[in-house]
């Protein structure tokens, strides 16, 4: 989806910047919440959902944490920790009422174009993987959030619920595998683009693409003033706006910096890349309906769990196996190699400093990656489908995510792999960082965005909220019986009956 809007509005209520699920996630709550204000939203691309947001490019395509493996890390006493787990798919559930509630009111034409029901799988192998994935499912499985998990160490079981994962699998094996219908795959730029369509659809917002933001400095007491580029026309404008959303992936990081607020110094980021191999053999496509998740490497990042993923996109099934980490200094997959280097300043090398001297496991784990052949790369697969060929897959390059580092006081600087969403204090600013769970979380998060932005605003938008999101202000992990209404009454409505 791309726009040509001739609008030269020089003052709006808000900026929202980038095309991607969390700017037209938060726009479209906007125009729930307060219809009558003026939206912008600036891409610089010559489409919405093209970079993170893009079905090729997004590695979290339903993010539940049903089956990823990384969410429920064990102890060194053998217990295993579900805290995570249980936040994470708190956080969907949030996400599917938000969509439900687009759906019911017709702000999307239909569910079926952004989310399918599939089965989650976590698959290990060797005796102390199948105990710890035992334990994993013994402590999620009588969760409301997690209800209808199975498990099964039984051969037969396995082919029959994965058939391809064992096919020409070496006898002995120990194997166990835990399944969750619950599972979805989401193809999270076709809902970019339904929910940007809706937006300029509307009464006083206006999408622009081709357009990049150059600059954001303080307007007085007023807002922001930010200078446009019109990429198509090579000129410049200027536009002010009481608030600001910097939700433009990889490139917030930059953005921010340049808006000069307090909350912004000390913070850096740190590029991985990633690699997926797509399955080009129809027939094989055709034998997988899940996304089976495994074990991490060690020094691996979280985003880097290794996983044989079915997804939906533009209506037809793909089968991809990864990610294979990769470096660059760009910030976006479309970005510039100088990106990193940019973004060091004086207020943030001291922490990505630190984080180069902590993370010695991390910078031997993407050089491995990188130095990696696909001879290398097909034997990894082969944990997973035991007979895979090279003539049936073939190495397509994924997104970039730009992980946060952040100052702190006994290390001198942290990596963190989660999402943050960094506001001035004022709240006419904010910027969202990081990468997993992303966009599987995008309602939840730009909820904690109106939250922080908008405080005198939120009793006021209380009601709403709630018809928007009926669990709001509640924990459903907390409410069997709510827990249980909300995910039948979002199953019906967004037709995920498997």
């Amino acid at each position: 989806m791309s726009s040509t809007t001739t609008d030269t509005a020089s003052s709006v209520d808000v900026v929202l910047i980038g095309g991607g699920v969390m700017s037209a996630t938060l726009g479209t709550l906007l125009r729930q919440l307060q219809p009558e204000w003026s939206i912008s939203v600036f891409e610089r691309l010559g489409s919405v959902a093209e970079e993170s947001s893009n079905a090729w490019n997004n590695a979290g395509t339903g993010h539940s944490a049903l089956c990823e493996l990384n969410y429920t890390p064990q102890g060194t006493d053998g217990s295993v920790d579900i805290s995570k787990a249980v936040g994470v798919n708190e956080q969907f559930q949030i996400s599917r009422q938000f969509w439900s509630y687009l759906v019911e009111n017709q702000i999307i034409v239909s569910a079926k174009s952004f989310i399918t029901p599939v089965p989650h799988m976590s698959f290990v192998w060797g005796e102390d993987n199948a105990a710890f994935l035992r334990k994993r499912y013994e402590a999620l499985a009588q969760h409301p959030l997690f209800s209808g998990m199975e498990y099964t160490e039984d051969t037969a079981q396995i082919t029959q619920w994965a058939p391809l994962i064992m096919r020409d699998r070496p006898a002995g094996q120990k194997l166990a595998l835990t399944r969750s219908l619950k599972g979805t795959d989401v193809n999270f730029g076709a809902l970019t683009r339904l929910m940007f369509t809706y937006l300029a659809s509307t009464p006083a917002c206006t999408l622009h693409t081709q357009h990049e933001v150059s600059d954001i400095s303080r307007n007085g007491t007023d807002g922001w003033t930010l200078k446009i580029r019109d990429l198509r026309q090579n000129t410049q404008r200027e536009v002010k706006a009481r608030f600001v959303f910097i939700g433009s992936g990889g490139g917030a990081l930059s953005l921010l910096q340049k808006t000069g607020i307090p909350e912004a110094r000390g913070v850096g980021g740190f590029p991985v890349s990633g690699q997926f191999l797509r399955c080009t053999n129809p027939d094989l496509i055709a034998q997988h309906h899940a996304k089976i998740y495994g074990k991490a490497s060690v020094g691996a990042p979280p985003m880097s769990v290794p996983h044989l993923d079915t997804r939906m996109i533009d209506g037809s099934p793909a089968l991809l196996f990864g990610p294979y980490a990769g470096f660059s200094t760009r910030f976006l997959k479309q970005g510039s190699l100088m990106d990193l280097p940019l973004s060091v300043r004086a207020d943030n090398i001291g922490p990505m400093l630190a984080v180069a001297r902590d993370n010695w496991a991390l910078t031997k784990y993407l050089i491995e990656q990188v130095m990696q052949t696909q001879a290398a790369r097909i034997k990894a697969l082969q944990d997973f489908i035991p007979n895979a060929q090279a003539k049936d897959w073939e190495l397509v390059v994924a997104g970039q995510r730009v992980q946060i580092i952040k100052k702190d006081a006994a290390k001198g600087g942290v990596l963190q792999f989660g999402t943050e969403v960094i506001a001035s204090e004022d709240g006419s600013v904010a910027a969202l960082l990081g990468a997993s769970p992303g966009a599987s979380t995008a309602a939840p998060i730009m909820l904690n965005v109106l939250q922080k932005c908008f405080p005198t605003k939120m009793p006021g938008w209380t009601d709403k909220l709630r018809q928007i999101i009926p669990s709001f202000g509640q924990k459903l992990a907390r409410h069997p019986d709510l827990c249980e209404e909300v995910f039948d009454k979002t199953t019906q409505v967004l037709g995920l009956t498997q």
